[in-house]
């Protein structure tokens, strides 16, 4: 059986890849245009890393060009993640153009592509930024949406196409609400692992909106064993669905902060103001995917910081 798995060289497309090669029998394509968002270096690395699985089979190919997909179309595909997206709250509003290219034009040609397979689930990623501000908490998947930055417009415009698509040609699709993920092999340009280069390179990091906001952070296995575990019961889901992906206890960015320069001297840190596209917390409800897949216990959040610690200093990116 034959899976595709688009923005395999990124963080959640890598995990997932990864997670299905240990777990399944299953032939995984993975797709990625190797952008230069950030680090090629580190996209290389991840794709290196799958390729040591006989079951793995990488394409760079670009989703925008329909020629990408007469080629794919050589194979079948019963299960499709979509996972390549523009990422990048911030720079959404300075490039829409580039957000809208990638994450909306992309995605519906993935749709048409999986319409035509005939597969049997699609399942793409959408984010908590199709919430914007809520002042309501935790975040429930049937509240209100409302974005704003350009990167929650298109996961929210992905999710109303999804929606067209599943209601007239009768495909099962499910959105994956991403919130914060963190861990081992994750985003350069995301706190996490931002923080840890300007330790090491003792440069200044700056915190936005004065260190007040928080987020609802969730380690990357726990969100690879949910969307997996979702997998194996997508049956049980309606025919158009969407799932909130967190771990349903926020945390305060300075405590994360505190807790990964604990052991440094000298760290240059430098409080800003609210930044224009941010929000100031994310705190998302799990209750609706914890019904279907009864996921046990969520790793503890400092010994999960310490394991992407360990893992960023003994790798080059």
């Amino acid at each position: 059986m034959n899976i595709l798995v688009t923005g395999s060289a990124g963080f959640i497309g890598y995990s997932l890849c990864k997670k299905f090669l240990e777990n399944t029998n299953f032939n995984v394509y993975g797709i990625d245009n190797i952008d230069r968002y950030y680090s090629i270096i580190l996209k290389n690395k991840r794709t290196k890393e799958l390729n040591k699985f006989k079951k793995f089979k990488f394409l760079k190919l670009d989703l925008k060009n329909d020629k990408s997909f007469k080629f794919l179309g050589k194979k079948k595909f019963k299960y499709i993640f979509h996972l390549a997206a523009q990422p990048g709250v911030r720079f959404s509003s300075t490039d829409p153009k580039r957000y809208i290219d990638e994450n909306i034009i992309a995605f519906s040609k993935v749709l048409e592509f999986a319409r035509y397979q005939k597969s049997l689930c699609t399942f793409f990623a959408s984010s908590s930024s199709v919430y914007g501000d809520s002042k309501k908490f935790p975040i429930k998947e049937n509240m209100k949406l409302n974005p704003k930055n350009v990167y929650g417009l298109t996961k929210k415009f992905n999710e109303e196409l999804a929606f067209f698509y599943s209601k007239n040609f009768n495909m099962r699709i499910i959105g994956l609400r991403f919130f914060t993920v963190f861990g081992p092999w994750g985003r350069p340009d995301m706190l996490v692992l931002k923080l840890l280069d300007k330790i090491e390179n003792k440069k200044t990091f700056f915190i936005n909106n004065f260190g007040k906001h928080s987020r609802d952070f969730t380690y990357i296995d726990d969100v690879t064993d949910m969307v997996f575990s979702l997998f194996l019961k997508y049956k049980k889901t309606k025919m158009f669905d969407y799932f909130n992906i967190c771990s349903n206890k926020p945390v305060s960015l300075m405590k994360i902060i505190n807790h990964m320069v604990r052991y440094k001297k000298n760290v240059k840190l430098k409080k800003i103001k609210f930044q224009k596209a941010d929000v100031f917390r994310t705190h998302g409800s799990n209750k609706k995917i914890m019904n279907i897949i009864k996921h046990k216990k969520f790793r503890e959040i400092y010994k999960s910081l310490d394991k992407t610690i360990n893992w960023h200093r003994k790798i080059i990116y």
